[in-house]
């Protein structure tokens, strides 16, 4: 571990989502936490009880490790910029939730997608810029009130959603929202295809509420050019001293995946050793 960072995994990193399995291995590699998923199905659902929630949580602790962020597996299924009012409801439907999980585990951030002019898929609907902007930012302005009675952070993640495509437009709409409880979740390998990610984090600054730490190769320019850390275009150096610059001192997450989960884990997590001593 660092001097002034934590060393998180995200739970995608995991084939298997086993607590027990997931959070003795995390261990095993030297990580301090998990950063945890809710979705339709495993250990996290969006109808466990308060007390499946507070078990699992106990689990973690038993080795441990600490919670500290939550993602959604569906996040990307129901946009909050949607043409459809039964979409962006559902959408908003799941982020409460998400908060209210968030809450009982005792991660003070959940992860959350403000919307897309377009998904991933390339037949995935379209909304104009402008529409999800207006659409992104009423929504985000709802569930900040939420937030605020969790109190729990609302981290906005840049991804590849084509839409708040700069860290200028990220940090405006994030000053509009006009929440202490929605903030960044800052995902640096995210922004290499486009741009520099010491950067984002120097505009976005103490709007930061969390960090995804991966990396990626312009030179293939597809989702195939996510690889692990150190191994592309990031300069993690410059990542780093623009982290120390704004007083980030908070947890840096591995968001990795492969089919090898000790593998992954064991080269993730020696990469972000050799980063925090930069």
């Amino acid at each position: 571990m660092g001097d002034f960072m934590k060393k998180g995994i995200s739970i995608w990193a995991f084939t298997d989502r086993n607590p027990k399995v997931c959070f003795s291995l995390a261990k095993k590699y030297g990580f301090d936490g998990v950063e945890v998923g809710l979705g339709k199905e495993g250990p996290l659902r969006y109808d466990s009880t308060a007390e499946e929630i507070k078990e699992y949580k106990k689990a973690a602790e038993s080795f441990g490790l600490s919670f500290y962020s939550l993602v959604c597996d569906d996040c990307w299924l129901y946009p909050l910029t949607s043409d459809s009012a039964e979409i962006r409801q559902k959408g908003a439907d799941i982020v409460k939730k998400q908060l209210e999980t968030a809450a009982l585990l005792g991660c003070d951030t959940t992860l959350v997608l403000p919307g897309m002019v377009q998904g991933l898929s390339p037949d995935s609907e379209v909304v104009p810029y402008d529409i999800a902007y207006d659409r992104a930012l009423t929504e985000m302005r709802k569930l900040a009130k939420e937030a605020e009675g969790y109190n729990v952070t609302l981290g906005v993640e840049n991804v590849w959603n084509k839409f708040l495509l700069s860290p200028l437009e990220m940090r405006d709409f994030i000053d509009r929202v006009g929440s202490p409880r929605v903030g960044a979740y800052f995902d640096v390998g995210n922004v290499v295809i486009n741009g520099f990610p010491e950067q984002w984090i120097k505009i976005l600054g103490n709007r930061i509420a969390k960090v995804h730490f991966k990396d990626f190769k312009r030179s293939i320019g597809t989702a195939d050019g996510f690889v692990n850390i150190l191994d592309g275009d990031v300069d993690y150096k410059a990542v780093m001293q623009e982290l120390k610059n704004i007083g980030y001192n908070g947890w840096a997450t591995a968001e990795v995946f492969s089919e090898n989960t000790e593998e992954i884990l064991a080269v993730n997590s020696a990469a972000m050793d050799k980063i925090f001593k930069m």
